[in-house]
């Protein structure tokens, strides 16, 4: 039986050691090899060192390693008996906000380190409203270095309560909100609980990641399914096999189901679900399938199939919010293309009705937006799009804007309106 998967993000500011808690992660797991273990302590050695520097495992970048910092967003895949995760570690530094919604984007949980020493910073609440920005379900502050501070409990209560206050202003429920003290050079409660925190009553990072629940939104929303291909074999064998290939983005979906083929607006009922290994009773969100219609409805790429009960709006007028990632700034009138699911579609720029300061979490109406800045825009697309609001799925309430000379992705785009609270300034 496959063991669930989570999938999970660290962001914090610049030294508060997310590079040092994933290594150890890594390390306390058994996820590494011994060469890779053995090249990290021949590594910490020619840096002086007495210890082997864990973060070596993850910043694999000779800049990385050069200036101590993560640029990359760095991408590992370890499990454990109860669970399989990937985790994006992300950069610190402001300049690379895009690495962090990249990062992030696709995250179920994210982990956000502070250094005890100094507690929640300017980057520790930017980073908190893009990711509640991007809705990711769960948050864990990692009270890091808490060695540093003689594991002394006040600390991480004035910590811990700093940044539930931070966390409630930005919409997110308490009980889905956790701080725990660690030490990731040490391996106080990453994966081994600490006997130098006995007044922690709670789990270890490990434990929490291992427990916490990983259905998100997408798995109870309604079927979504973008089609990638038309199946279209035309032999002896299967002279008539029609079939759509596709990922479920977000929903069920079984034969018999009565769906929509958006945006034609062709309605038709699911015969079957299919794999390489066979029909399946049914498929969730995240199952690359192919499914096949009762009926012979002129479907391309491009199209989706939806529940036919709830369908949907399909526009051709999109308000969104947008993470700029180019070094051209974006200006309104700017032609584009808008890449919606496996749809490709030309998109003009409207109006840019905000620029967010998530220092602040307060807005200005700008004149553009700069690289790493994240705005509300308004945006206009030559063919209607059938999409969700990002809230009810990240799936199919997200896109991207690409150049259409160079085919550079410009940014990235959520549908509706942003989670955080957004006061006039």
């Amino acid at each position: 039986m496959s063991r669930e998967l989570l999938r999970f993000a660290t962001a914090g500011s610049v030294d508060d050691g997310k590079s040092t808690l994933v290594g150890r992660l890594l390390h306390d797991t058994k996820s590494v090899l011994a060469d890779q273990i053995e090249a990290v302590r021949r590594a910490s050695v020619d840096k002086g060192l007495a210890t082997p520097d864990l973060s070596l495992l993850v910043d694999g970048l000779r800049a990385e390693r050069e200036q101590g910092i993560t640029i990359d967003v760095a991408y590992r895949y370890f499990g454990t008996p109860k669970r399989e995760f990937v985790l994006a570690d992300t950069p610190g530094h402001v300049q690379y906000t895009r690495n962090t919604v990249t990062g992030a984007s696709t995250a179920g949980l994210a982990v956000l380190l502070v250094d005890a020493r100094y507690g929640v910073v300017a980057q520790t609440r930017r980073h908190a409203a893009v990711i509640a920005l991007l809705r990711v379900p769960r948050l864990v502050l990692a009270v890091n270095k808490i060695d540093l501070v003689d594991y002394d409990e006040a600390v991480f209560t004035v910590i811990a309560k700093e940044f539930h206050g931070l966390t409630a202003a930005l919409g997110y429920p308490q009980e889905q909100v956790v701080s725990i003290p660690v030490s990731a050079l040490v391996g106080d409660n990453v994966v081994a609980r600490s006997a130098n925190t006995p007044w922690y009553p709670g789990p270890t990072l490990l434990e929490h990641l291992e427990s916490v629940p990983v259905s998100g939104p997408e798995r109870n929303a309604p079927l979504r399914i973008p089609v990638q291909y038309v199946i279209r074999p035309r032999t002896t064998e299967y002279p008539d096999y029609r079939g759509y290939a596709g990922q479920v983005a977000a929903g069920t979906v079984r034969p018999g189901q009565p769906v929509l083929v958006l945006p034609e607006g062709l309605r038709s009922t699911v015969t079957s679900v299919e794999t390489a290994d066979g029909e399946l009773a049914e498929a969730g969100a995240g199952r690359s399938i192919t499914v096949r219609l009762a009926d012979d409805l002129d479907v391309a790429r491009g199209s989706m199939i939806v529940d036919a009960d709830d369908p949907p709006a399909v526009t051709d007028r999109l308000e969104t919010t947008v993470c700029w990632l180019s070094e051209q700034p974006l200006r309104p009138g700017a032609r584009l293309l808008l890449k919606h699911g496996t749809r490709v579609t030309p998109a003009i720029v409207g109006a840019l009705h905000y620029r967010l300061d998530t220092d602040t979490l307060t807005r200005s109406v700008p004149e553009q937006l700069e690289i790493n800045e994240i705005g509300g825009v308004s945006v206009r697309t030559a063919d209607p799009l059938p999409v969700d609001d990002y809230a009810d799925s990240r799936a199919t309430g997200s896109f991207l804007l690409i150049d259409p000379p160079t085919g550079d992705t410009l940014a990235a785009g959520l549908i509706g309106t942003p989670l955080v609270p957004l006061p006039e300034t």
